[in-house]
């Protein structure tokens, strides 16, 4: 398992894609010491800033290039085969990609959004939502990985869901934010940190199980894909 680890790590960090991770989070701190250094009430940046490009940008679209990415390129480009062809249990597979995939992503996240809260509001407020995230990274990362199995537009039914079910359905349709990671993850950052600059109407308890029910119910599927995956490159 190290093994796939590091040749993951290794491809992720060697394409292209992987500068990709970085414009958005500077971008987050960028704005949250500006704000700060202006001396602009919290209360007026910190949600657009935390929430509204935090998470609800950064942490999905940074899980999103990642999770798709860490067995996705290698399905695209044909070196999946490789793998494919050890003996190794395809849980065995899934697992360390889905662990670097996760990882990346939340230490991509965690590191701005911990500079961002504590700027805006203080330490507990930072590892809040350091927490928070990393929990989310682990859910999106599942949902994503998943995706590359299931569809040849990952990205594109990964932007869907964020942009459409977690955006505009999550504003506008109250309902639709029980099923949404964004929300889960706003939940979990307040229950350790509890502050007016964050705000959801989804329960702590439904986040927690919503959260691990994502996690483990997209790797099963990620795995249980994975074995049914030809060497032609099809999905049965």
């Amino acid at each position: 398992m190290s093994t796939v680890s590091w040749i993951t790590a290794r491809g992720l960090f060697g394409r292209r894609r992987f500068l990709m991770l970085l414009p958005l989070p500077a971008v987050l701190v960028l704005l949250a010491v500006l704000c700060r250094s202006l001396g602009v009430d919290p209360g007026q940046w910190a949600p657009p800033v935390l929430v509204g490009l935090g998470l609800a940008v950064v942490l999905p679209v940074v899980a999103l290039i990642v999770g798709t990415g860490v067995l996705g390129a290698e399905i695209d480009d044909g070196t999946v085969v490789h793998i494919l062809t050890k003996p190794l249990p395809r849980w065995q597979i899934v697992l360390p990609k889905l662990a670097v995939a996760a990882g990346v992503s939340a230490v991509t996240v965690a590191v701005p959004l911990y500079v961002a809260g504590v700027l805006a509001d203080s330490v507990r407020l930072g590892l809040g939502l350091v927490v928070a995230s990393a929990l989310g990274a682990l859910a999106y990362s599942a949902l994503f990985l998943a995706l590359s199995l299931v569809t040849r537009r990952p990205v594109l039914l990964g932007l869907v869901y964020v942009l459409i079910w977690e955006g505009l359905l999550g504003n506008f349709v109250s309902g639709t934010r029980v099923l949404s990671i964004q929300q889960w993850v706003i939940a979990l950052a307040d229950r350790i940190a509890p502050t007016d600059l964050l705000s959801t109407t989804v329960s702590v308890p439904v986040a927690v199980v919503l959260t691990a029910l994502v996690s483990v119910g997209f790797t099963v599927l990620a795995i249980d894909r994975l074995r049914s995956f030809s060497i032609a490159g099809e999905t049965s």
